[in-house]
C-alpha cells in the first residue's frame, strides 16, 4: 500500500527484513529439532544461530535471486555466506521451500491480526465511551432514509459496539484457523524429515502443526481469515455511511472533527466535507476486494501449485496494512466526532409530532378500533402533515372519530418522548453487560 493509507508498525510486518528474519528463525529452529533427533551434528545447529543478530541483506539476497530465479534459494546461498559454507551444510536437511515460504506467511498473517486486534479495541474503547456519553440523547431513526420514530445516539453507538465486538471474536477466530506451520517435507509425506522438527517448529513460533499440508498449507483457512478482514471492512463502511449521513447538510447532527487551518474545498470556502469517512468507504471496497481471490487460492493442483502464490504475496500485506490503517481512522473519527444534540432535537421535531404515530395507532386498536380503521384514522390525519405541514396532535385532537375513542388526556399522553427510552438500560446492559 501507498504511505498515505499506512502505519509504520503493520508495514514494517511485511518487510523484507522481517520475512528474512522469520525464514531464518524457521530454518534455525528445524536444525536444533534436526540435532536433537541426531540427525545432523549440534555444533552445526549451533553454528547458524551467529546469524541469530545480524540484518539480512535484501539487495545481496536479489542479486543471488536474480540468477537462481529461485527466492528461497538466493536466501540459503547469502544464509550460507554469513555463517560459512559448512556451518550452512545442513540448512533446510529434508525441508521444502513451502516449508518455509507457508509457515511465515501464516506467522505474519497471526502478527497481523494482533495489530488488528488492536485497532479493533480502540474502536470499541470509542464507541463505548460515546455511546454512554450519549446514551439518552434523544434523534430520529429512520427506515429507508426516511423519519421513522425516536431512537438515541446511544443505541446507535451501542449497535455498532455490538457489531465490532462481533468482529472482533471473527478475528480471533479466523487468527487461530491460520496459525498452523507445516515443516513436512516435499509432497507433505515427512519422507525425508522427521514429525518432530515441525513440532518443534511450531512450538517456538507460536503455532500448531497443520494436520496434513500436502506440501502447501491448505488455503481455506487463509480464505476465511481474508474474508472475516471484508466483513470488518464491511462493518467499517457501515459506521463511515451513517457518520456521512449525519453530517449532511440537511440533517447535520454529527460530524467529523474540523481542525483549525483545515480546508474543505478548493472552490468553496465554506466546506466543511466528510472526507475521513468516505475515504473510510474506499478503504473497505479495497479490503473485500481480495476476498474472491482468496477464495479461489483454495483449488490447487494435485498437492501444490503456486497459482496463490503471487496473490498472497500483494494481497498479504495490502489488505492488512489497509484495514489496519482504516481501524485507527475510524477510531479517531469517532474519538472525535462533533455531536450536535440540539440539530438532533430540530429534526426529530420537524414534521411536528407526526413520529409518533404508531403509539396513537396502538392506543386506538387497544381502546376497541379495528385496526383497519385505527390506521385509515391515524394515515389521514398524518397525510395532513406530510402535505400541508399540519401539526399531527392538533389535527388527531380535531378528529372527532378519533376523540370519540380516546381522550385529549390520552392522545397528549402518546406524544411524550421518555416513553422511547424505557429501554435503553435493557439494552446496554445486553451490549456492554451489567
Amino acid at each position: 500500500m501507498i504511505p498515505r493509507y499506512s502505519r509504520p508498525e503493520m508495514v514494517a510486518l511485511w518487510s523484507p527484513e522481517t520475512r528474512f528474519k522469520i525464514w531464518f528463525e524457521i530454518e534455525a529452529h528445524a536444525m536444533d529439532a534436526q540435532a536433537a533427533l541426531g540427525v545432523i551434528p549440534k555444533s552445526h545447529a549451533e553454528g547458524v544461530w551467529k546469524a541469530r543478530d545480524v540484518t539480512f541483506d535484501v539487495a545481496r539476497i536479489d542479486e543471488i535471486e536474480a540468477v537462481t530465479k529461485h527466492d528461497v534459494i538466493a536466501f540459503l546461498t547469502h544464509l550460507a555466506e554469513i555463517v560459512g559454507a559448512d556451518e550452512a551444510r545442513f540448512v533446510h536437511q529434508g525441508m521444502t521451500s513451502s516449508d518455509v515460504l507457508d509457515t511465515t506467511l501464516n506467522i505474519q498473517l497471526c502478527r497481523a491480526a494482533d495489530l488488528l486486534l488492536a485497532g479493533l479495541d480502540r474502536v470499541l474503547a470509542a464507541l463505548k465511551t460515546r455511546a454512554h456519553e450519549h446514551k439518552y440523547t434523544l434523534r430520529i431513526g429512520r427506515s429507508h432514509g426516511i423519519h421513522a420514530e425516536p431512537t438515541t445516539m446511544g443505541l446507535t453507538f451501542a449497535r455498532f459496539y455490538a457489531e465490532m465486538s462481533r468482529a472482533r471474536a471473527r478475528l480471533i477466530n479466523a487468527r487461530a484457523e491460520v496459525a498452523t506451520g507445516a515443516i513436512s517435507g516435499a509432497v507433505g509425506t515427512f519422507a525425508n524429515i522427521d514429525p518432530a522438527v515441525e513440532a518443534h517448529v511450531c512450538q517456538m513460533l507460536g503455532l500448531t502443526p497443520e494436520p496434513i499440508s500436502t506440501q502447501v498449507i491448505p488455503r481455506d483457512r487463509h480464505a476465511m481469515f481474508f474474508a472475516t478482514l471484508g466483513v470488518i471492512a464491511s462493518s467499517i463502511e457501515n459506521i463511515a455511511t451513517e457518520i456521512r449521513h449525519m453530517q449532511r447538510t440537511e440533517v447535520l447532527e454529527a460530524e467529523e472533527f474540523f481542525s483549525p487551518g483545515q480546508k474543505g474545498s478548493s472552490a468553496m470556502p465554506h466546506k466543511r466535507n466528510p472526507v475521513l469517512t468516505e475515504n473510510l468507504t474506499g478503504l473497505a471496497r479495497l479490503v473485500r476486494s481480495a476476498v474472491t481471490p482468496a477464495l479461489e487460492n483454495v483449488t490447487l493442483w494435485h498437492e501444490r501449485d503456486i497459482s496463490h502464490s503471487s496473490v498472497e504475496r500483494a494481497i498479504g500485506p495490502d489488505t492488512t496494512i489497509t484495514l489496519d490503517f482504516a481501524l485507527h481512522r475510524l477510531a479517531g473519527v469517532i474519538e472525535k466526532l462533533l455531536v450536535y444534540p440540539e440539530n438532533m432535537a430540530r429534526n426529530l421535531n420537524k414534521f411536528k409530532g407526526l413520529v409518533m404515530s404508531q403509539r396513537v395507532l396502538l392506543a386506538l386498536t387497544q381502546a376497541g378500533v379495528s385496526r383497519e380503521d385505527s390506521y385509515r384514522l391515524v394515515q389521514r390525519n398524518a397525510m395532513k402533515v406530510w402535505e400541508k405541514g399540519a401539526d399531527f396532535k392538533t389535527e388527531l385532537l380535531a378528529d372527532p372519530e378519533v376523540t370519540a375513542s380516546l381522550s385529549p388526556v390520552e392522545i397528549e399522553e402518546k406524544f411524550d418522548l421518555a416513553y422511547h427510552t424505557k429501554h435503553v438500560d435493557t439494552i446496554f446492559a445486553r451490549v456492554f453487560g451489567a
